[in-house]
């Protein structure tokens, strides 16, 4: 008789397991995230800790901040936009297309002048005038922030004019590194988080662009309509704002707010 009960406790110890279990696993949900291109390196650890936490996952699409607003405007299924700027999360929600009151700074960006070669580009990004560079890549200005933040660096200095014809530019800040990483530009303009990855060697010579060239590059998260009522959608904005992820981003080389 006790070998009858100690099995059927058993079996039931099983089924609440085996309940929870199911209970997880429903709870458990998906979440379309649109990435700007510079934060990709860092959201794709981030995403791996929050499915980890959370048991939810990040379907990320990455690219150009301009290109996911025309795509957002156009009905696309994103849920969630890591912005790479803070005006364009902002237009959405005047727009009607995010969410109000959602959203908020989840990293501080840094331009920065890159070559690939050692000792090209100096402290001060004298490299912008020297007679033996025929290209500067930078990313789209009307599409990437990144991009606009270049293209005030180069008025600032009151150089734009003169280097314009030399300008090469990507759709976003990753066709701007790519450029410059396979030699199609001898120098240009990215993000520091592309060329500073934690445990990553820095190669190639920078000069990380004084903050006073260019506006701030407050990069901005948002909740999008079509995400309102997903609990993944809410979460990963949540997970965001979190010591972990923070760890992540500063790690990078972005500021916190």
């Amino acid at each position: 008789m006790n070998v009858m009960k100690n099995i059927s406790r058993s079996s039931a110890l099983v089924g609440l397991l085996l309940m929870a279990g199911a209970i997880g696993v429903a709870h458990a949900a998906e979440v379309q995230v649109a990435v700007a291109a510079n934060f990709s390196g860092p959201f794709e650890k981030i995403a791996a800790e929050f499915a980890a936490e959370t048991g939810h996952k990040a379907i990320v699409a990455v690219g150009a901040t301009g290109k996911f607003y025309t795509q957002i405007k156009s009905g696309a299924p994103l849920e969630v936009l890591l912005s790479a700027d803070d005006e364009t999360p902002r237009k959405l929600i005047v727009e009607g297309d995010a969410v109000t009151g959602s959203q908020f700074t989840y990293a501080k960006g840094k331009l920065v002048l890159w070559s690939a070669k050692p000792g090209l580009v100096d402290e001060k990004g004298t490299a912008l005038l020297r007679d033996d560079i025929a290209h500067i890549a930078l990313a789209n200005p009307k599409l990437a922030p990144y991009g606009l933040a270049a293209e005030e660096t180069l008025k600032a200095g009151k150089i734009y004019d003169a280097l314009k014809a030399k300008l090469v530019m990507g759709e976003s800040i990753t066709q701007a590194y790519q450029f410059v990483a396979t030699g199609n530009a001898e120098i240009g303009f990215v993000a520091l988080s592309q060329i500073a990855a934690p445990g990553k060697v820095m190669e190639g010579s920078a000069w990380i662009v004084p903050a006073n060239l260019y506006s701030p590059i407050l990069q901005d998260a948002v909740l999008l309509k079509k995400g309102e009522a997903n609990p993944a959608a809410a979460a990963l904005l949540k997970f965001l704002k979190g010591e972990k992820a923070r760890a992540v981003i500063k790690s990078y080389g972005y500021e916190l707010q």
